[in-house]
């Protein structure tokens, strides 16, 4: 036990306010924050789906996640949830996700989200490719012009 004398160190009073302090924060954030009551991998879609517990679903595809990038359909559908909702893990992959991170978009580390970052931003779609001309000759021709 890593704290074997924790029942010196602590009334019986104070105990009780430590845990009403507790279960008010997390009441607290139970309400206020997203918590899953599933997860599963999608491998016809390619996506990690969550169903959080106000009915709505959030789903991203493994490839952004670090750990999760390359895995096998079988490393991926072998997810469970903490008790609480509040996280994810892939045991097999070390991977562990705190949910309302993954929903803000938080994918890993700052190092990992730079990198998808840096490679998001050196690509363009065909569709924004072919569309910037036309609009940027339209905003040309719709200004007024002076004689």
């Amino acid at each position: 036990m890593a704290f074997p004398n924790w029942i010196d160190q602590i009334s019986e009073d104070e105990l009780d306010a430590q845990i009403e302090q507790a279960r008010a924060r997390a009441e607290q954030e139970n309400a206020t924050q997203p918590r899953a009551k599933s997860v599963h991998f999608d491998a016809d879609a390619n996506l990690i789906v969550i169903a959080l517990e106000n009915g709505a679903f959030f789903s991203f595809p493994p490839d952004l996640a670090q750990g999760l990038a390359g895995a096998s359909p079988a490393a991926l559908n072998d997810v469970w949830l903490d008790a609480s909702g509040r996280s994810v893990h892939w045991e097999q992959l070390a991977a562990d996700f705190d949910i309302p991170n993954l929903i803000a978009g938080i994918f890993g580390t700052q190092a990992w989200m730079a990198e998808l970052g840096r490679k998001g931003g050196s690509q363009r779609s065909s569709v924004c490719q072919s569309q910037s001309i036309p609009r940027q000759r339209q905003k040309r021709r719709s200004s007024p012009q002076k004689h």
